[in-house]
């Protein structure tokens, strides 16, 4: 269901019933490592993908840095130039 390079790729999956009485596949809550990093500086008009491309050669390893920082919603780190986001290690 999930590509190998996708976030959810080992998470177990389950089965629930929708509220319209369907039976869907679900993923289970993931429990996120400490992972260690540095602190980036967010440039303008920058976002996950761009630095994770500029990071790891790999944009779509943006969410190995989603995943480091604790913000909910993951574009919201990038929103404000000359925050920091938190960067994993290769």
């Amino acid at each position: 269901m999930f590509l190998e390079n996708s976030r959810y790729f080992k998470v177990k999956q389950a089965e629930a019933q929708a509220e319209d009485g369907r039976i869907v596949k679900v993923v289970r809550l993931r429990r996120l490592p400490e992972v260690r990093g540095s602190a980036t500086l967010v440039k303008q008009n920058d976002r996950l993908d761009i630095i994770a491309q500029t990071t790891y050669s790999d944009a779509t390893r943006f969410w190995h840095i989603a995943d480091a920082n604790s913000e909910l919603k993951a574009n919201d780190l990038t929103d404000e130039p000359g925050s920091t986001v938190n960067v994993p290690e290769q």
